[in-house]
This record gives structure tokens, sequence and C-alpha cells, in this order.
């Protein structure tokens, strides 16, 4: 397998002109008049998101004015583009979603009748509809590698690639969808999954636990901002280290304010932007740009490339094919190590809290299937022209995730690098606020509430989750710092991930599914799993012999060494796990978890979402066990195997239709993601859009009333929250399910 391409296009990149202005003045004049109409009370959430993407669309249309351009002799740092830009998207764009996430969380409170109260900054008041449910998980799990390493991998495998990133890290979604029904029926008032884990085996496996979940979260944050930073100074030359640390400021203002919800909102408009941006580059490969020649083209250029510089492994040297043995070995490491990063992080069990009990499993699997077409889709496009365009990257810059980067500044120059920036900001803040919001609850419920105050109130609660929100947001840029100090890739963080979480996944899923799981056999089984896979990891690496023996970030990063590593930690995390607890006949009674979970500043109107239908809630469990077990069947076996074991080589026919394959699929997700949002909010829209508040009468009813604009500054939720009166409080201001569930 070769990294390096000399084959070089046809044109050179042309340097920062007037034309590029342009742009920049038309976004930062839609902004100004979107943030005018946001402030009115007319103004509407989506129609600010859909302003954005629009300006997105239009300044990023492909023009000759920006030429495309060839990196013939390598890819040269900060050269694409001004270092301008690099400030313009990381603190300009940060800023401006900042400030209308903020808006809208104070246009909820105002007229939807939210109260910022603990439970419903750190759960959304566990009434998100199945829209939304699925646009933050399709958010949440579109990583800086979601879009930087999926294209790394078609660099170097091929089409296999991208569909082994794409099937291998869905079906953990798709598969956690049980999970999160198993929440709702067994544990409805948990706020994290460790405050299930105490409730069932106590203080010492929590703790054990606690260490597992925050760990998660810090290889996820570290990914996120090695990813993110490594694009940003790669296309503009902006310090990487400054890159790191001004990325999550913004977040972490609107996440201080809003909340969960306000990472929901954020989510839903950061994914449009995602989506149109791929929906250009697709056009623009495969249907628009001469410089590719269409599919026609594409697949003359990938058997050229192949013919040129075969790859190792695969079926005659090809890219277009599925028989690829590098492919097939990253396709394990990647399915074994995203399971520790969906079943292991918080971020997602928030999301299953969040969601109403009947949008749970839905809401996953819309989730799961619409996320396969970014990676998919993405990688399929913009890694597979890197390679038809002779893109010459160093193994190093192939590592660091810039495949795409220089794809887009090959094709469509410095606009092609501002999408790839832009797209890669909206990928990198959207998680970024769901690791702030996840971080945030595991220190407020399962560290302060649990060990320095149990009986805090809701006021306190409230306080502490904002202050670890700061704390934990200003960090982040300092352990991106310290990691790539220490030579570590976004690559090599991504694949050693299931080696370091791995084993915790098999205990915690049979923690909530299972009454029969023995806490010394779970807890045993997570320790003793990683440190098998710490011990098979470095002695796999030292057993190569193209290293001769030395144990380095090279030889530990080799397919093999990780390979090896990541499966004899899930493995045997999983194995003690169950037959320790088969060996134990524990039962446990799944009635305790309601009384040993508290809650506090808790409206009637949040509690009546815990009480779900329990027939509602098995025929829900059912379904996702049918759901998502075809599902995963479908992208693991049933698709890729025959053309794996068949050695099949696409023909142009066959590559037309695998390209139309990946259209059809982002086209559809794109339509989901988008339109059902919009769909279940148009009351609470309209609502606003009439100026009408929420209210609760005596009677306890529900109703919306016109706003009287003297008594406004009075309205709102702000710090509420004691004990005594966070609950009566919330119940006052009321919350409209259906409203302030897709505002």
């Amino acid at each position: 397998m070769r990294m390096e391409r000399g084959q070089p296009a046809t044109t050179t990149l042309s340097t920062i002109t007037a034309s590029v202005v342009a742009p920049l003045e038309s976004i930062a004049s839609v902004a100004a008049a979107n943030k005018k109409a946001i402030m009115s009370r007319q103004a509407l959430l989506p129609s600010a998101a859909v302003a954005l993407v629009a300006v997105l669309a239009i300044s990023c249309v492909p023009n000759p004015a920006f030429g495309a351009g060839a990196i013939a002799e390598g890819f040269t740092i900060g050269d694409v583009l001004d270092e301008s830009w690099g400030w313009f998207i990381v603190v300009g764009l940060g800023a401006v979603f900042a400030i209308v996430i903020t808006v809208e969380t104070k246009v909820e409170e105002r007229y939807l009748g939210v109260s910022q109260t603990s439970e419903w900054f750190n759960t959304a008041g566990r009434v998100i509809k199945t829209g939304l449910t699925a646009a933050a998980i399709v958010s949440a799990w579109t990583w800086a590698a979601t879009l930087l390493q999926s294209s790394t991998v078609a660099y170097q495998y091929g089409v296999s690639g991208p569909f082994w990133y794409a099937a291998g890290a869905s079906i953990q979604v798709l598969l956690f969808g049980i999970l999160a029904i198993e929440l709702k029926r067994k544990a409805p008032n948990a706020h994290t999954f460790l405050e299930i884990i105490r409730a069932r085996y106590g203080g010492g496996a929590h703790r054990v636990f606690l260490v597992f979940a925050l760990m998660t979260n810090m290889i996820v944050t570290a990914m996120l901002l090695l990813g993110g930073a490594a694009v940003v100074n790669g296309l503009t030359g902006m310090d990487i280290s400054i890159a790191a640390f001004l990325i999550p400021i913004g977040v972490m203002i609107y996440t201080l304010v809003g909340g969960l919800k306000a990472t929901f909102v954020a989510d839903y408009m950061h994914t449009i932007i995602i989506f149109i941006v791929i929906l250009i580059f697709v056009s623009t490969v495969y249907f628009i740009s001469p410089v590719t020649g269409g599919i026609e083209g594409m697949y003359d250029k990938l058997v050229e490339a192949a013919r040129i510089n075969p790859v190792e492994g695969n079926a005659a040297g090809a890219y277009l094919t599925m028989a690829s043995l590098g492919g097939l070995i990253f396709g394990v490491i990647n399915i074994v190590g995203n399971f520790g990063t969906v079943f292991v992080d918080q971020a997602y069990w928030q999301r299953a809290i969040a969601a109403r009990p009947q949008s749970t499993v839905k809401g996953f699997l819309l989730g799961g299937a619409c996320w396969f077409a970014i990676p998919f889709t993405l990688a399929t496009t913009m890694g597979l022209t890197a390679v038809a365009l002779g893109v010459d990257l160093t193994p190093e810059q192939v590592q660091l995730g810039l495949t795409v980067p220089a794809a887009a500044s090959v094709l469509m120059g410095e606009v092609g690098a501002v999408m790839v920036l832009t797209m890669l900001f909206m990928a990198v803040t959207s998680a970024g606020s769901a690791e702030l919001i996840a971080v945030s609850s595991l220190i407020t419920y399962d560290v302060y509430r649990t060990y320095k105050n149990p009986s805090a109130s809701g006021k306190q609660l409230l306080k502490v989750s904002r202050a670890t929100i700061v704390g934990f947001g200003l960090g982040m840029g300092g352990l991106a710092v310290i990691l790539l100090s220490m030579g570590l890739s976004l690559g090599f963080v991504y694949l050693a991930m299931g080696v370091l979480i791995g084993s915790a996944v098999i205990p915690i899923a049979l923690t909530i599914t299972w009454k029969r799981t023995n806490k010394y056999a779970a807890t045993i089984g997570a320790v003793a799993g990683l440190f098998v896979a710490l011990g098979t990891w470095v002695g796999v690496a030292a057993s190569l012999p193209e290293f001769g023996g030395e144990v380095s970030l090279a030889s530990l990063g080799h397919n093999y060494s990780m390979l090896f590593g990541n499966i004899a930690g899930i493995l045997t995390g999983g194995a003690i796990a169950g037959l320790g607890s088969l060996a134990s006949r524990t039962k446990f009674d799944w009635a305790i978890m309601r009384e040993r979970i508290k809650l506090v500043d808790i409206s009637q109107a949040e509690r009546a979402a815990l009480d779900a239908d329990e027939k509602t809630l098995a025929r829900a469990f059912k379904f996702s066990l049918k759901g998502g077990g075809i599902m995963t069947l479908v992208l693991i076996i049933a698709w890729p195997m025959p053309l794996f074991f068949s050695g099949y080589v696409f023909d142009i026919g066959f590559y037309s239709f695998w390209v139309g394959i990946a259209v059809v699929w982002v086209s559809a997700a794109t339509f989901f993601i988008v339109g059902l949002p919009i769909i279940e909010a148009r009351h609470g829209i309209a609502q606003v859009a009439r100026g009408r508040k929420t209210v609760v009468t005596e009677s306890g009813a529900q109703e919306a009333v016109e706003d009287d604009p003297a008594d406004g500054a009075g309205d709102g939720g702000g710090d509420s929250g004691d004990d005594d009166s966070g609950g009566d409080d919330a119940d006052k201001r009321g919350k409209d399910d259906g409203a302030k569930s897709g505002a």
C-alpha cells in the first residue's frame, strides 16, 4: 500500500483574491440580517438554520474565478487559504452560533414555558421527539473522524474503506436503541448511565465505570480537536494550538446558557450545513466538474491509479473492490472501537434519556440509518477524488486527516477549502457540545451529588453543571495540545480507542439488559479486559518483524497491533462478565432502580413523561431488536461479505450503481433530518410566530395565551431551583410537551 500519489492534476491553486472576499461579505451581511430576524418575536429557528445553509450553499457554488488546483509537489501547510479564514471560521462562525442558539433558548423560555431547572438543563425535559432525536444522534456521532478518517481509509483501501467506516460505526447506534428503550423501561429517573450502575452495584463498581466514562469523553474530545485543529492549521496556517483552544469557546457559551436542549438545537442546525456541503461535493464530483469528468471520468482515473500504484491486499490491486484485506481489518477495528465510544459515552445515554419513550427507538434507528450516509457518501466522493486526481500526501498528512481538505482544494480551489473548513467546524462543535454536557452531567450527578453533597438542591446542581462546562470547555484545548506534543494523530487515537474502553462495553450492556449480571463479574471483566487489551496491543507490536521488536508509535499503530488489542479487550470483558454472572446466579429486582435514583426540580409534565405505558415500551423493545438486528446483519454480513469473498472488481456499470446508492442515501437522509424536526415542531413554531405564551391554569391544564409585553421581563427560566421551590416554579411556568420538544 502506497501513501504517496505522484500523478499531477491539471491546474495550480490560485492565491486569495478579491473574489474570495465576496462570500465573506455575503455571509457577514446575511448573518446580521438573521440576527435581527431572530430577535424579532416572529423569528423562527428553522428559518435561521435554512438561511445560514442557503448562504453557505450560494457562496460555495463552484466558480471559475476560484479555479481548481493541484497539489503535485505535495500538500503544503497553510498554502491553500489565508490565515484570516481560520480566524473567521473558528471565532466568527463560533460567535454567530453562540448568539443564535442563546437567543433561541431565551425565546423558548419566554413563549414555550421552559424553565432552566437542573432537570431541564441535563435532560431537556425528557420530551424530545423522533426527528430532533435523530438529528442530535447524527450530529453527536459526526466527529472530525467521520469526515476525515473515513476519507483517509478511502485513500488507502479504495471503496471498501468508506463502506467499512460507515457500516462499522452505524451498527452501534442501531443496537444502542435496545439499551435506550431498556433504560426507559427500567430506569426512567436516570440522568446518567452511571446512576444505573450505582443503583445496582454500589459505590465500588460505580467509581470504576466512572473512570471508563470520563476516559471515553476525553478520547472523543481529543479526536474532535486533533482533527479540527489539524485541518484549520493545514488549510489556513493558523497555529494549531490556538485553534485547539478557540474551537470549543462558542460551544461552551451556548451550552452554558441552554444546557442539553441548546445542544440539540445546535446539532440540528449544524447537521443541515454538513448535509448541504456533502451534496455540493457530490454534485461537483459526479455531475459538474470537468476536472473529475463525472462518474465515467472518475472510474477511468481510479483504474489508472490502481495500475500505477496498486493497493496491497486488494483484489487485482484495485481501488474499486470490496475484496480488500486492509479494508476488512479496519472494519473489525472500527466495529470494536466504536462500540466503546457509544455504549460507554454518556452523550448517547443522554440522548436516550432526553427522548420521549415512544420516540426513543425510532430516533436511534433513523439516526443510525441517516448517519451512515455521511461517511459513506463523503468518503466515496472526496476520498476517491484524492486518489483519482493524484493528490500527493505524506503518510503523516494522511494520518492527520488531510485527505478531504487536500482533495477539495484540488477540485474547487479556495471555495472547496472553505467548505471543508465550515463542515468540519460544524462537526467538531456539535459533537463537542454533546461531550461538554455529558461530562457536566457525570460530574454533577456522579461526583458532586453522589460523593460531595447527596442532598444538593436543584440550584446547587445547576451551578455545578455550568461550572463543569466552563472547566472542561477550557481544558479541552489543553488536552489536544498535550496529545499533539506527544506526536499522536487523529488516526492513531481513533484506532486505539477500542483498546482503552472496549472492555467496558459488554458489562455495561448486560447491566441494563440482564437481571443476572453480577457486580463483581461486570467490574472485574471491565478492568481485566483493559489490561489484557493493553498487553496484547504491546505484545503484538513488539512481535512485528518490520519494526525489529521495537515498541513505538509506528508499531503500536500497525493494523495487526490495533486489531488484536481491540478484539482482546471487548472479548475478555464480555467473557468474564457473562461467565462470572452465570456462575453466581444473581438476580436483580428492576423495581429498585426507581427507588434509588432520585429526582430534583421536576415538574408535573416531566413526571408524566416518566410514566410511559409498559405495553408501549415492550412493543418498542421488540421493534428495536428486530430493526436493529436486521439492519446490523445487512450492513456487516449480507451486503459486504459476498463482495469480499467473490474478489469482484467493479466495472463501470457496478461503480455507477454504487455511486447511485450513495447519492440516493444521502439525499433521503437530508430530507428526513431537515424536514422531520420542522414537521414535529410546527405547533411550537406557529405559537412563537403568533406571539402566544404557554401557561398553566389553576386546573393544571396547559394553554397558549397572548403575550403581554409589560411582564416580559419577568418571564423565562433563569436559575430556578431549590428543592423546595424548583418543581413548583417549573409547574407555574409549565411546559408544552409538543411545542418545546421541537421548537
